[in-house]
C-alpha cells in the first residue's frame, strides 16, 4: 500500500516521511512513540486499521480493516502552546481540502473536529501536543484524522447508523485509500508549512466550513446542558455563544461539547 500511495504524491522525501502500517493500535499513538525516538517534524503515520482509535475527551473511534484512512502528522513547531490555539480548525479545513482533492466531494466541519457530510458523521480529528516544562515550548504536535471511506449502513453498530456516514455512502462511489491517503498527505503537511503564517486565512476557510455557527446549540459539559446560540469563532477558534439571558461567553473544545438542539448536529 505504501508504494501506490507514494504513486500519488509529487517529488519528494515522501519515502523517508511517511511511516506505514496495514494495523497498529493508533495512528496518534505511533506518532508519539516516533517522538519519543526523536523522528522529525513532518513525519506521517498512515494505516487502514486501527484497534484502538481514539478521539476528544477519550471517546472511541471505529477504524475497521480496510475501510478508512487514519492518518496523523507529527509535528515540532518549537513555539509556546499559545500559538497553536488553532491547530484543530486548521486539522479541519485541510483535511476538508485533501479529502476533495482525493474525491472531488467537499465535506463540511462541526465545530470543532468532525468532518460532517450532510448530517452525518464523516471523520473526526484528534490533536494532542506534549510542552516542554524546561523551555515551555511545545516539544511535538500530532494532528491524527480518521476518515470514513468504504463503510454500507450495516457495518456501524446500531447506534450509530444514522449519525455516521462514508464516502462510499456520500459519493456513489469506492474510494482509493491510496489516493485519499496521498491526498491527505499532502494537505496536512501543508498545513504544517502554514499553520503560522496563514492563521487569520485558514480561521476564515474553517469559518466559511463550519456548520455549526448560526444555529442554536447545547453545551454539555457532563450531565449539565445549556442552550445557547453560535455567534462566530474567535481568532483562535473559541465558539462564542449567546445565552437566553442575554449573556456571552466564549468556550473551547476542553471545556465542552457542543451538539445541535435536536441531535448529533
Amino acid at each position: 500500500m505504501k508504494d501506490e500511495i507514494l504513486t500519488y504524491l509529487p517529488q519528494g522525501d515522501w519515502e523517508e516521511k511517511i511511516h506505514w502500517f496495514d494495523s497498529l493500535d493508533s495512528t496518534n499513538n505511533e506518532a508519539k512513540r516516533l517522538a519519543a525516538a526523536g523522528a522529525p517534524d513532518g513525519t506521517l503515520i498512515i494505516s487502514i486499521h486501527q484497534t484502538g482509535g481514539r478521539g476528544r475527551m477519550g471517546r472511541s473511534f471505529q477504524s475497521p480493516a480496510g475501510m478508512g484512512v487514519y492518518i496523523s502528522l507529527l509535528m515540532r513547531p518549537g513555539v509556546k502552546p499559545e500559538q497553536l490555539m488553532h491547530l484543530t480548525c486548521a486539522a479541519g479545513l485541510y483535511s476538508c481540502q485533501g479529502v476533495e482533492a482525493a474525491t472531488g466531494f467537499l465535506p463540511k466541519v462541526k465545530w470543532i473536529n468532525d468532518l460532517i457530510a450532510g448530517k452525518q458523521k464523516l471523520g473526526g480529528i484528534l490533536t494532542e501536543m506534549s510542552v516542554s516544562t524546561a523551555t515551555g515550548l511545545v516539544e511535538y504536535a500530532i494532528v491524527g484524522v480518521g476518515i470514513n471511506c468504504g463503510q454500507k449502513p450495516q457495518d456501524f453498530p446500531p447506534e450509530l447508523r444514522d449519525k455516521a456516514t462514508s464516502l462510499l455512502q456520500v459519493t456513489g462511489k469506492e474510494v482509493s485509500l491510496p489516493r485519499l491517503a496521498a491526498a491527505m498527505a499532502l494537505s496536512l503537511t501543508r498545513m504544517n508549512g502554514e499553520l503560522l503564517t496563514r492563521k487569520k486565512a485558514i480561521m476564515e476557510g474553517y469559518k466559511g466550513l463550519c456548520i455549526t455557527l448560526h444555529q442554536p446549540v447545547q453545551l454539555l459539559r457532563g450531565e449539565e446542558c445549556t442552550p445557547g446560540y453560535a455567534l462566530d469563532l474567535d481568532e483562535d477558534g473559541g465558539l462564542i455563544v449567546s445565552f437566553p439571558d442575554g449573556s456571552q461567553r466564549t468556550v473551547n473544545s476542553g471545556e465542552v461539547s457542543v451538539r445541535g438542539m435536536y441531535g448529533y448536529l
